[in-house]
């Protein structure tokens, strides 16, 4: 389990959508898969939030793994969205996702339930236990509501060996310094938030689990290799350019702006989310047409 290497730029794929939302574009997902690759991503994150898979049913999930997994042997590594806030449905969608042939699963902290630090240590230790392959955390108390705190952290650590990484998405850089200062290389970090992946690598974390790249794989993922080669320069100036397309992207709640820029590029046929979520507004889909437009003007 500490072999799998979790540096680099790794997709939260979107789940592409048909017209009316019922059902999953497979279609679009699979050249959605060829981009990545082609953008030499580091790795792939299907059925995460960004995936929207609070609403993909069991099936849907493990058709989605299936494809990702096939497309990905030999060129980039799986890491599964299984968490939830009911800890045996996590266990059960994680064992299901290392069945299929993840590389490792990554746990969203239990939103809506509001668990204290005890509940979560010991969600997390179920599903460690239970769990045949590496887990990496996903602490997004803006969305969850809970903040896993670093102390717990460290006491999953001590507790579960098989947590290998993290997924930040705290909202600055003090929750990274403080973790990888007590934690050293116990625990790999990795950015949860497009605009703040240089500044978190810059206090230890390794890459990033973008939204970005879904649209932009290639230059996301340069930005991370020039950060991990130590080119600082280099990476500020790339990370700069792609800032007022990461700050559009997140104007309204995603997945709704990534989506409305893949379908711009034709990656995706529709823009569509399922409810509760909407499609991006006029403005928003304008925005970003806006941005992304910049920015190859740019490069």
């Amino acid at each position: 389990m500490a072999d799998l290497d979790l540096s680099g730029t790794f997709t939260a794929l979107v789940t592409p959508l048909s017209a009316s939302g019922s059902d999953i574009d497979f279609a679009s997902y699979e050249k959605l898969l060829a981009l990545q690759l082609s953008g030499r991503v580091s790795g792939l994150v299907p059925c995460g939030t960004t995936g929207e898979a609070p609403t993909l049913s069991v099936a849907e999930q493990r058709e989605l793994i299936s494809l990702t997994v096939r497309a990905a042997r030999g060129k980039a590594r799986v890491i599964v969205g299984t968490g939830s806030n009911d800890t045996k449905k996590s266990i059960e969608a994680t064992k299901s996702a290392f069945e299929a042939g993840a590389d490792a699963a990554m746990l969203a902290m239990p939103y809506y339930n509001k668990p204290s630090q005890e509940g979560l240590l010991r969600h997390v230790t179920l599903i460690a236990q239970a769990a045949p392959g590496p887990l990496v955390l996903y602490n997004i108390p803006g969305r969850s509501s809970v903040n896993l705190e670093v102390e717990t952290l460290l006491r999953i650590l001590d507790l579960c060996p098989s947590v290998v990484g993290l997924k930040d998405a705290s909202g600055g850089v003090l929750y990274c310094q403080e973790l990888l200062a007590r934690a050293k290389d116990r625990i790999t970090v990795l950015s949860g938030d497009d605009p703040l992946t240089l500044p978190l690598m810059s206090v230890g974390a390794r890459g990033v689990i973008s939204v970005t790249s879904n649209v932009l794989p290639r230059a996301v993922s340069e930005v991370v290799e020039e950060a991990l080669a130590g080119h600082y320069d280099r990476a500020r100036d790339k990370h700069a350019a792609l800032f007022p397309l990461h700050r559009e992207l997140f104007s309204e709640p995603s997945p709704s702006p990534i989506k409305a820029a893949l379908a711009q590029r034709g990656v995706i046929a529709s823009p569509e989310v399922r409810p509760p979520l909407v499609a991006a507004s006029t403005t928003c889909t304008r925005r970003v047409a806006e941005a992304l437009s910049a920015f190859e003007g740019r490069a």
